[in-house]
């Protein structure tokens, strides 16, 4: 049985900062006026908590207010019994918040009284008139939004600045002023990020130089007192500046755009170029997108450390398109280095091409997607997991080779696992699929490039002793055309792909190499020629 004792919590509000330093502010009032109501009804056992429920500067039309938060949360122990306001616009001007605070109220047995307004809630005529008067407190609160919309559509159609977070590059308006100040030394910043990009033709490319000369954003206070910046100019940062039409001298609201109070500080004609190579270049990452967006592995293939491995791509000289699987960690930045355990980044058409062929070797039947049969792909360092259905196990036994195992994974008993002994080591900036034995030599793309451009400047007489066509003007020629002189059963392995695992350019033309084709094959890692 309930206590007689009616614990009432005074629950205060006020939307704006405004006034709520004094000594006796709008809070106070309103506190002070349900004190008073609850003391005309201290006979019927009302007595006032001593908790305080005030929430200043916040809007009634969220929930997220942190005295709000506590007396729901009071109310829900059971520490409260009536809910005592000053005007039912207090609590809430959002007529679905109020009912379910309503709904909460009546599961608790908590009355709710308004003390400018006579209401009881434990009625239904009492929750009907209480309801038509919130709706009216919405309806004014939305036609002060509209009517504050309007007035800000207004004065930025003359050119206004209407308040927000500042660009780099201006200043806060002078008092009683609209017009935005040009900060001239933020101002050289901000040319040179726009004239950077059109040398560098890259948001990437800017970020790097930037970072590189120690430039970085402007500190600022926030109205909590929290101190941002200065730090390092972002991507996303970078690509907003880019297409900030205020540097142009305009104001946009919304898909308007006017002529601004403020001074321009970016010329209109090095703008447009700016824009034009930009959406170039979103079209062209907008095709390589697609294509990578169609990799077969996505969302399925992770690294030795569980972490998912996204797709993405590269483009070489030539516009060639490059796809690879990459660890988030290397997308951000934040990997630490090629000599991290574990493989990271992959080349995918390799790894798709590698998976497809032992797929289509192992499973029982056919079909254009093999890959779609994947449930799951792990890379470690020396072997690939691949997950598949478990009704194939008795099917791939039979098709295994040298080093493969399928097995039932522990973990999910649906699941088969197949490992596979694939290698893949880095080789350069890439990486290479080393299959072994049973998938056939993997020539290198590279290693071949140079050989063949070496055999280029040489040509060979009826002897078939090598003679230089022409002396090799570039340091780089000089350096390729040794490859040409190589053990010819060292040439033979590179074409065949059997070369050492790991061989460089480098190792080759490096001027410590032997001549004796012996010691070539011994220096450079591969068996004695014949």
């Amino acid at each position: 049985m309930k206590s007689s004792i009616k614990r009432c919590a005074l629950y205060t509000r006020k939307s704006s900062e405004e006034g709520l330093d004094q000594a006796f502010n709008s809070l106070d009032a309103q506190r002070e006026a349900c004190e008073a109501y609850v003391k005309s009804q201290r006979s019927e056992g009302w007595r006032a908590s001593p908790a305080l429920y005030d929430d200043g500067g916040i809007s009634g039309a969220t929930m997220e207010r942190p005295a709000l938060k506590r007396l729901l949360s009071d109310i829900a122990q059971g520490k409260v019994d009536v809910v005592v306001v000053y005007k039912i616009d207090r609590l809430t001007r959002s007529l679905a918040d109020f009912a379910r605070m309503v709904e909460l109220f009546d599961r608790h047995e908590v009355s709710f009284v308004s003390v400018t307004q006579s209401f009881n809630t434990t009625s239904s005529m009492g929750r009907l008139t209480l309801n038509v008067l919130l709706s009216f407190a919405q309806f004014e609160r939305e036609v002060t939004g509209e009517r504050i919309r309007d007035k800000i559509a207004a004065s930025k159609a003359k050119g206004m600045w209407m308040g927000g977070l500042l660009p780099l590059g201006y200043d806060a308006p002078q008092a009683n002023e609209r017009a935005l100040v040009v900060n001239s030394d933020e101002a050289v910043t901000v040319r040179r990020i726009f004239s950077s990009y059109l040398k560098l033709g890259s948001v990437s490319a800017v970020e790097r130089e930037l970072d590189g000369a120690g430039v970085r954003s402007r500190r600022r206070v926030t109205k909590m007192g929290i101190k941002l910046g200065p730090a390092r100019f972002s991507r996303g940062a970078l690509f907003h500046m880019l297409k900030n039409r205020i540097y142009l001298g305009l104001i946009v609201h919304r898909d308007k755009v006017y002529p601004g109070l403020h001074e321009a500080i970016v010329d209109e004609d090095v703008f447009n170029a700016v824009q034009a190579h930009l959406e170039a270049n979103a079209r062209r990452r907008g095709a390589a997108r697609r294509q990578v967006e169609r990799a077969p592995l996505t969302g399925i293939i992770f690294d030795a450390d569980g972490g998912v491995l996204t797709p993405t791509f590269s483009r070489g000289a030539r516009g060639k398109l490059y796809r690879y699987y990459v660890a988030a960690a290397i997308q951000r930045g934040t990997n630490s280095g090629p000599e991290a355990d574990g493989v990271h980044r992959i080349a995918a058409a390799p790894l798709e091409r590698a998976l497809t062929e032992i797929l289509e070797r192992c499973l029982p039947t056919r079909n254009n997607d093999v890959l779609g049969c994947l449930r799951r792909v792990e890379i470690h360092g020396d072997t690939v997991q691949v997950c598949l259905d478990s009704r194939h196990l008795h099917a791939i036994e039979s098709r295994l080779i040298e080093n493969e195992i399928a097995k039932i994974d522990p973990v999910d008993q649906s699941h088969l696992r197949l490992t596979i002994p694939l290698a893949m080591p880095v080789h350069g900036a890439h990486l290479r699929i080393n299959t072994g034995q049973q998938m056939g030599p993997s020539p290198d793309a590279v290693l071949t490039r140079a050989l063949r451009a070496a055999h280029e400047l040489v040509a060979f007489d009826r002897a078939g002793l090598p003679i230089i066509q022409m002396a090799p003007i570039s340091p780089h020629g000089r350096q390729i055309i040794r490859l040409a002189l190589l053990a010819p059963d060292v040439q033979r392995a590179i074409l065949e792909g059997s070369q050492p695992v790991g061989l460089k350019v480098s190792d080759l033309t490096s001027r410590d190499l032997p001549l004796c084709w012996k010691q070539q094959a011994k220096v450079l890692g591969f068996s004695s020629p014949t």
